[in-house]
């Protein structure tokens, strides 16, 4: 019970990485709010929580309404007096319209760049002032080891990535006098729908053959990360990234076909 009675918020959060934070939380003992647009698809997965004995609730958000970012986080606070922990998990792309630099539309760029960083800001910025006048709070942002690592495709996704990175730093920076602490976790390859559906397979084959842990991660493993930095354990940790993406970026370049060359032997 490392969270017991903190209010957490979490975003994006009725499926995936999300919907695992929110569970890995809830099982720590907080009280969990879902950021979502589809409430009957999030009252589903509350009724599946409150049955494990979990508080866990829901709060609207929209990411093509930015406004709501900042009134999730005010509804939380008039509901439960309080927020303890952010946990900016929205992000999007397409991976069909985010291509690279010659040939992606400039207004694809631009709205995916938009939505990713954004989101981040808005939701941060309002859940400061209250965690100010709460004492302190931790904000976890999801980023990507495409933010760490530069790709050959998704370059509005890349960069926003990283964007979201250099912001948590200069948020650490900038809020630690207030107790604030602004954390980051950069999945590698997860084992999602949103993998599975966008992601060809032969795509999938080529990351994992440069991954030294040759398999995607589970996402209740990048929700361990998240619970971590929530927790009172990370209370002198601040500005850090932590990737969970088994070793991809870590390597020589080469370290694909020398695995496979070994395997071989």
């Amino acid at each position: 019970m490392r969270l017991k009675d903190k209010v957490i918020l979490v975003t994006s959060s009725t499926r995936g990485i999300g919907y695992a934070i929110v569970s890995a939380c809830a099982a720590e003992g907080a009280i969990v709010y879902m950021a979502a647009r589809n409430e009957e698809r999030a009252n589903a997965r509350i009724a599946e929580f409150t049955e494990k004995g979990y508080t866990v609730k829901f709060v609207y958000n929209d990411a093509t309404k930015p406004e709501t970012f900042k009134t999730m986080i005010d509804e939380v606070v008039e509901k439960e007096g309080k927020i303890d922990v952010l946990v900016n998990n929205f992000g999007t792309s397409d991976p069909k319209k985010d291509l690279d630099i010659e040939h992606t539309k400039v207004d694809d760029f631009l709205k995916f760049v938009d939505l990713n960083i954004a989101s981040v800001f808005i939701a941060s910025q309002a859940a400061i002032h209250h965690m100010k006048e709460n004492g302190g709070g931790s904000i976890i942002n999801i980023s990507s080891i495409g933010g760490i690592v530069p790709d050959i495709s998704q370059i509005a996704y890349g960069t926003s990535k990283a964007g979201i990175i250099h912001m948590s730093k200069m948020i650490a920076v900038q809020e630690a006098r207030n107790n604030i602490r602004c954390n980051v976790v950069a999945p590698g390859m997860t084992a999602t729908d949103g993998v599975k559906d966008n992601l060809n397979e032969n795509f999938q084959n080529m990351f994992l053959k440069n991954t030294p842990i040759k398999r995607m991660a589970e996402p209740e493993e990048i929700a361990q990360a998240v619970v971590y930095f929530a927790t009172d354990a990370a209370a002198y940790t601040t500005g850090q990234v932590m990737a969970v993406a088994g070793g991809f970026g870590l390597a020589t370049p080469i370290f694909g076909d020398l695995s496979e060359s070994l395997t071989s032997r």
